[in-house]
C-alpha cells in the first residue's frame, strides 16, 4: 500500500501529544504502527472518541506531525476535522485531551460528545 500524506491535517497534535505518542511507539507491540483517531457510537453524549495504534487502511487520511503519522478514516474525519489533541502528565486529570470544534456538547469526562 502506498502511503500518501494529506495536505490537510484532520487532527492536530500539540508538542506534548507528539512526545507521548513517540514514547508509546517505542513499545514492541506498537512497532510499525501509526496513531489512529476515530469516533464511534457510544458514550454518554452519543459519540465517543477512540485512539489506537494501527496499520494504514485503504481510504485513510494520513498526516504527519513531527515524525508521527496520524490515521483517520473518512467517516471519522467528518466529526474530527479541526480537532486538537494535547497530552498532560498531571497526576489528576492527566492523559490525552481532545478539543473538538465540531462537538456541540461534551460529557464531563471529555471522552464523548454530541455532534
Amino acid at each position: 500500500m502506498t502511503e500518501t500524506i494529506a495536505s490537510e491535517k484532520v487532527v492536530a497534535l500539540t508538542a506534548s501529544a507528539v512526545g507521548e505518542v513517540k514514547a508509546l511507539l517505542t513499545k514492541p507491540e506498537n512497532a510499525g504502527k501509526h496513531m489512529r483517531f476515530y469516533v464511534e457510537q457510544g458514550g454518554c453524549s452519543g459519540m465517543q472518541y477512540g485512539m489506537t495504534f494501527d496499520e494504514q487502511r485503504d481510504g485513510d487520511i494520513v498526516s504527519a506531525h513531527d515524525g508521527v503519522m496520524v490515521l483517520v478514516d473518512a467517516i471519522s474525519a467528518d466529526f474530527l476535522r479541526g480537532t486538537v489533541v494535547d497530552f498532560s502528565d498531571a497526576l489528576t486529570a492527566g492523559g490525552f485531551k481532545i478539543s473538538n470544534p465540531n462537538a456541540k456538547e461534551s460529557c464531563g469526562c471529555g471522552k464523548s460528545f454530541n455532534a
